[in-house]
């Protein structure tokens, strides 16, 4: 054991020996090196003194030194100013003048000759391309004038013999026509034309059951209308607060980006509910609130939330109280919903009007007319969607009532005739529900209820319809 501990300490001696070896050896190199750096600026300022006078004439302007250099730098300058003058001859303050004379003396000189090269310059060789070109040009130019002269009376002749003299309708009517046409957009002559042929191979227009599915509709309308006079058997409302509920419903709808078949189906939901069971006054929205909810979840893929529709109502009402209200309606109308709204038949009629964008969208407005105004709950939707039509093709000149139209709509002009004069007589009042108004105003509607307004004016004075008469709108 006392071995063992005299190798130990042994070997720490050892090794303490060898760090004096190792500091001693360190301690030189550095020495060394100290002595090596003490020596060399003296080297090296040998070396840099002509570097530093580079820089100076070639006019460093760097950081480096900037103190000790700043004399030199100035003086450097000064040479370099000093040497530009004697080169050129001109001070600062007059190179830039002097610079502008000699380049425009420069363009000048430019501009002369080739000026005069081209004047006496022979005449270049010409292109066989070029000479067809000519040639080409100078034959239609030397057209006869008498082709062109006689084709124009035979256009008009043909336009004077097909269109009647225009009426004072007609002449208001043509602020709608200075606008653009869409290019598919077209009179239809008056004949019967059956169109399903063109679409026998889209199997998204189900051609082969369009006939059946429009007579099916058809037999439905009677069931899904409400009656007309049920405001007769309400003690606390009236038509009027009726209008005012749906103008606000169809606010909500354009706040909410709803499909139409959703607003229509909202305001039947609404009269045949009110045609079957009384309802105060302070339950009048709920049960607006209640029909939009329930027709979002039918015709909606995505439907608004219970939480977005009592938003919408002020918080006037709870979950508890609209889930109550929808049951209550649905138990009412025996959860039949299946009502054919006039869209619908918009869509078909279109088709014998090639699918003006402008006519659908003035007939789309001319339709929600019939929500607002209670005295066209008596008429289907199918006519109301017909007379739309027949109204917006009336205020573009797009022609008569032809076959091909009385085919596709079902009814022919007399049949029209009666609604029609009712949508002259809204229009031409003023306004009273102003949510409809503004919507139908706005540039995504072609400003619909602002146009129609001013052709519905003179239409009621042509068409003699009696503004006099009181109406609880």
């Amino acid at each position: 054991m006392q071995a063992k501990r005299v190798t130990r300490q042994r070997s720490t001696a050892n090794q303490d020996e060898n760090a004096g070896v190792a500091s001693r050896a360190t301690r030189a190199s550095t020495k060394s090196q100290v002595g090596k750096s003490v020596l060399a600026p003296a080297a090296s300022t040998k070396a840099s003194a002509p570097l530093n006078r580079k820089r100076v004439a070639l006019e460093d302007v760097s950081n480096f030194n900037k103190g000790q250099d700043a004399g030199l730098e100035k003086d450097g300058k000064k040479a370099v100013k000093a040497a530009l003058v004697t080169k050129t001859g001109v001070t600062k303050t007059k190179t830039r003048t002097v610079l502008k004379e000699k380049v425009v003396e420069e363009v000048k000189a430019t501009e002369v000759k080739p000026a005069a090269k081209t004047a006496a310059s022979r005449p270049r060789k010409r292109s066989n391309s070029s000479i067809r070109a000519t040639e080409t040009e100078n034959i239609e130019n030397e057209a006869p004038v008498e082709e062109k002269i006689q084709v124009a009376p035979v256009e008009t002749k043909k336009e004077t013999v097909a269109q009647p003299k225009p009426t004072a309708v007609e002449k208001d009517g043509e602020v709608f026509a200075k606008e653009p046409i869409n290019k598919k957009s077209r009179v239809v002559e008056p004949a019967a034309v059956v169109l399903q042929e063109e679409e026998e191979d889209d199997p998204l227009m189900v051609a082969e059951y369009a006939e059946e599915i429009d007579a099916y509709l058809r037999e439905l309308e009677p069931k899904g209308m409400p009656n007309p006079e049920y405001m007769d058997h309400q003690d606390e409302l009236q038509w009027k607060m009726r209008g005012i509920l749906v103008d606000w419903l169809i606010e909500v709808h354009t706040r909410f980006r709803l499909l139409p078949e959703t607003l229509y189906l909202t305001v039947n939901i609404i009269d045949r509910f009110l045609g079957l069971k009384q309802v105060g006054l302070d339950k009048l929205q709920l049960v607006g609130v209640a029909a939009m909810w329930v027709a979002a979840k039918y015709e909606e893929v995505y439907s608004p939330s219970i939480k977005n529709f009592i938003y919408v109502s002020d918080g006037g009402y709870v979950e508890d109280e609209l889930l109550r209200a929808e049951r209550y309606i649905l138990t009412t109308l025996d959860y039949d919903l299946s009502y054919p709204n006039p869209m619908n038949f918009l869509r078909r009629i279109s088709k014998a009007d090639d699918y003006d964008i402008r006519t659908r969208t003035f007939a789309k407005y001319l339709m929600e007319v019939s929500l607002l105004d209670y005295r066209f709950l008596e008429y289907p939707g199918s006519l109301v969607a017909a007379a739309s039509m027949y109204m917006a093709r009336k205020m573009y000149n797009r022609g008569s009532w032809n076959a091909s139209l009385v085919h596709y709509s079902g009814y022919t002009e007399e049949e029209i005739l009666p609604v029609f004069k009712l949508m002259i007589d809204y229009l031409a009042r003023p306004v009273k529900h102003e949510a409809f108004f503004m919507k139908y105003a706005d540039k995504k509607f072609k400003k619909a209820s602002i146009k129609v307004r001013s052709w519905a004016k003179s239409a009621a004075v042509h068409y003699k319809v009696d503004l006099t008469e009181p109406v609880d709108l």
